[in-house]
């Protein structure tokens, strides 16, 4: 009897953060499309745009750029996207000064971040790419890439004929 409480306690409390988290993001957001799903601790700006079927699983954006996310995109835990840097080029001291460059960040469809995935400003994530967990986004990743490191560098594409047909066939997790 115990073991089943204790079972219905831990799924209510998880549908409880699920909705809690959920609720926040969306309210945050500047727009987000259908099925927001977000398990855990994540917050965005007011210029992050979520498209549908979006899974956090713990996400923060951060910075004054625009964030723009893709439909069926998925993230693992304590992933971070940061859409500004300090002004340390042309600014008034050394290392930087109190100015701010924003750099939007643009996430296509069909996108999946690892665990602990760290996305730049100034940055597209091609459809369908997959990001190895731990990587650090810098630069630009191709449609169907698969990239990992820190860099993150592309060492892979996905089956892009396969991929088509599952996309087609409206298969999304």
């Amino acid at each position: 009897m115990m073991k089943s409480v204790k079972k219905a306690l831990l799924s209510l409390r998880k549908k409880l953060v699920r909705f809690y988290w959920t609720h926040r993001v969306r309210s945050r957001a500047s727009a987000s499309g259908v099925d927001l799903r977000v398990n855990s601790k994540s917050i965005v700006t007011s210029k992050t745009v979520l498209g549908n079927n979006v899974n956090f699983n713990g996400m923060q954006v951060a910075g004054g750029g625009k964030v723009i996310i893709g439909s069926n995109f998925h993230s693992g835990p304590e992933c971070l996207m940061i859409s500004q840097n300090h002004n340390f080029n042309s600014g008034e001291a050394i290392p930087y000064d109190s100015t701010y460059i924003f750099k939007d960040i643009i996430i296509k469809d069909n996108v999946w971040l690892g665990s602990r995935v760290i996305v730049l400003g100034g940055v597209t994530v091609g459809e369908g790419a997959i990001i190895q967990a731990g990587s650090c986004v810098v630069s630009d990743i191709p449609d169907y890439a698969v990239a990992g490191g820190h860099p993150a560098k592309v060492f892979s594409y996905r089956d892009i004929d396969h991929y088509k047909k599952l996309k087609a066939a409206g298969k999304f997790h």
